[in-house]
C-alpha cells in the first residue's frame, strides 16, 4: 500500500467481495496507527517503529462499517503481527483476529523463533472461551501428510511440509488450533497461494487457523483467483524486466483466501465474516 491510490484499490476489492475484516500483508507502511478512507473503511496498521526504517514488511486490517462498530480494541505488535478484537452477538464471546507476516523459510532460526515467541505472547493474553483466528502469510508449506499432526490439520494441503510448516503445526498444536486450508477438499488452483514466474511451481503458504473449539464455525477456506492487487515498486535502475518480474513474483501472492462464518449455525451464529488477502 506504499504506492499512491493502492488503499483505494484494495477498498474496491473489499467491497466487491463483501469482506467485513480484510487482513493485509506487506503493506510497507511504517510505525502504527489508524486511518479512515474517504469511502468509509478504516485501516489499522502496524510496521517498523524506527523513524528512518525502510518501507518493508508491515501488516494491517481494513474494516468495513460493520466491523468498525464491532471493534473493541486492537494492538500493533511490530511489522509482522497485528491483533484486533471484535464484539459478537454472543455477549460472552469475542472474536480475536491475528494477522501475520511470518519470516520466509530461509531466514535464520533466531528470526523465526522471535516471531513465534511474540505470537505466543499475544495468544497467551487471549481467553480460551473466545474465538481466535490466526491468518496471513505464514510462509509455511504444510503438505498433505498430517502424520503426527492429525489434531491440527487434514490431508488437503499442497506439497511437502517444510521447516516453517513444522513450526506452524507445532504452534497450532500447542494452542489447540486447526489449519483451515488443510481441511477442505478443493482443486489445486483453489489451494495454491503463490505461483512461480514460470507457472511450474505452486505453493500454499498463506493460511487461516481457528481454535479447535470453533472448528465447525469455519465453512470453507479456498483461494479466490479473481482478486488482483499488485503493490510492487517499478523496476530499479539496471534491473531488467525478467529480473524484476521474478522478484515481484517471489514476493507477491496473486490470490485472496476467503473464509466465512455461517449465520444461524450452532453456537457461533451472527459472528462477523472474515477474510485474508495477501498483497
Amino acid at each position: 500500500m506504499f504506492e499512491a491510490n493502492k488503499a483505494a484499490q484494495i477498498a474496491r476489492e473489499r467491497r466487491a467481495y463483501n469482506i467485513t475484516v480484510l487482513g493485509l500483508c506487506e503493506t510497507r507502511w511504517t510505525q502504527s496507527g489508524q486511518v479512515r478512507l474517504n469511502t468509509g473503511e478504516m485501516i489499522l496498521y502496524s510496521g517498523h517503529e524506527e523513524e528512518d526504517a525502510h518501507h518493508t514488511e508491515g501488516v494491517a486490517f481494513m474494516l468495513s462499517h460493520e466491523a468498525q462498530n464491532a471493534l473493541i480494541s486492537w494492538e500493533a505488535a511490530g511489522p509482522r503481527i497485528i491483533y484486533a478484537s471484535f464484539k459478537t452477538k454472543k455477549e460472552n464471546i469475542k472474536l480475536n483476529i491475528i494477522q501475520c507476516y511470518a519470516p520466509t523459510n530461509d531466514k535464520d532460526e533466531e528470526t523465526k523463533e522471535d516471531f513465534y515467541n511474540k505470537l505466543q505472547t499475544l495468544c497467551d493474553k487471549l481467553k480460551e472461551k473466545d474465538m481466535t483466528i490466526l491468518m496471513g502469510d505464514l510462509n509455511a508449506k504444510i503438505g498433505s501428510d498430517n502424520s503426527g499432526y492429525e489434531e491440527v490439520m487434514g490431508r488437503q494441503g499442497l506439497g511437502k511440509m517444510n521447516e516453517n510448516g513444522e513450526m506452524l503445526a507445532d504452534f497450532c498444536a500447542f494452542n489447540n488450533m486447526i489449519i483451515g486450508g488443510s481441511v477442505f477438499p478443493h482443486r489445486r488452483i483453489h489451494k495454491a497461494t503463490w505461483v512461480s514466474p514460470d507457472h511450474r511451481t505452486e505453493n500454499q503458504i498463506d493460511h487461516i487457523c481457528i481454535g479447535r473449539k470453533f472448528r465447525r464455525s469455519m465453512q470453507d477456506v479456498r483461494v479466490q483467483r479473481k482478486g488482483r492487487c499488485s503493490f510492487r515498486p517499478p523496476s530499479s535502475a539496471g534491473q531488467n524486466e525478467d529480473e524484476a518480474k521474478e522478484e515481484r513474483s517471489q514476493e507477491e501472492h496473486q490470490n485472496a483466501v476467503q473464509c466465512g462464518l455461517p449465520k444461524g449455525q450452532g453456537d457461533n451464529r451472527d459472528l462477523p465474516t472474515y477474510s485474508q488477502k495477501q498483497i
